[in-house]
């Protein structure tokens, strides 16, 4: 099931022009991480080692720079649930997989809502194609999980996209990084399983 190959897109051909693409949208993903979505364009071509000129041939506007890191972060999520299919305890792998998409939207504060804010509508091709793939990614996890057992059989993967959505919102809120997240993802993960495990008392 190759779920990523539903957000890839916009990567060039040519090898030199493919690495330029890379070296921007990684620059981008630690700027945009560091300094916010509104961080200067330059600072970005500067840290990938192009010149301005390079970087807007490839993202002619700051929106277009955005939505490609927006869907490069969904498509490495995606990467991720497929790996995770593999793993021994499904309902592990459930957990893993929520706890990455919470820490992808807590580094990348914003930029969901900047993406379609900025450039797209809420009936747009990315956010439909965006949203699918995340979703076909959840259900192939928690369906695993509830075939062996593992998970609520009321649960859906709307109810665990909100859930982890809320615990990325309160993160943020608090500022308390990953002590706060790893709290929060126990609780919804004592909510999910249908064996409730012992609260740890270290």
């Amino acid at each position: 099931m190759a779920l990523s190959g539903k957000v890839a897109a916009g990567r060039p051909k040519r090898a030199d022009a493919r690495r330029n693409y890379d070296q921007l949208l990684a620059a981008a993903r630690e700027v945009f991480a560091e300094h916010g979505t509104d961080a200067a364009l330059d600072d970005i071509a500067k840290r990938a080692g192009v010149g301005a000129g390079t970087l807007y041939r490839h993202f002619p506007t700051r929106d277009d720079l955005l939505e490609a890191v927006f869907r490069d972060r969904v498509e490495e999520l995606t990467v991720r649930a497929e790996e995770l299919l593999d793993a021994e305890s499904p309902v592990d792998a459930l957990a893993a997989w929520l706890r990455a998409v919470v820490v992808h939207s807590t580094t990348y504060r914003g930029l969901a809502a900047t993406v379609m804010a900025t450039k797209l509508d809420g009936g747009s091709e990315l956010t439909s194609t965006c949203h699918g793939a995340m979703y076909a990614a959840g259900a192939a996890l928690l369906d695993r999980a509830r075939r062996a057992g593992q998970v609520r059989p009321e649960v859906s993967v709307s109810d665990v996209l909100k859930l982890v959505n809320a615990v990325a919102w309160a993160t943020e809120q608090a500022n308390d990084g990953p002590d706060q997240i790893g709290r929060l993802m126990h609780v919804v993960m004592t909510g999910v399983r249908t064996a409730t495990p012992a609260l740890a008392t270290t």
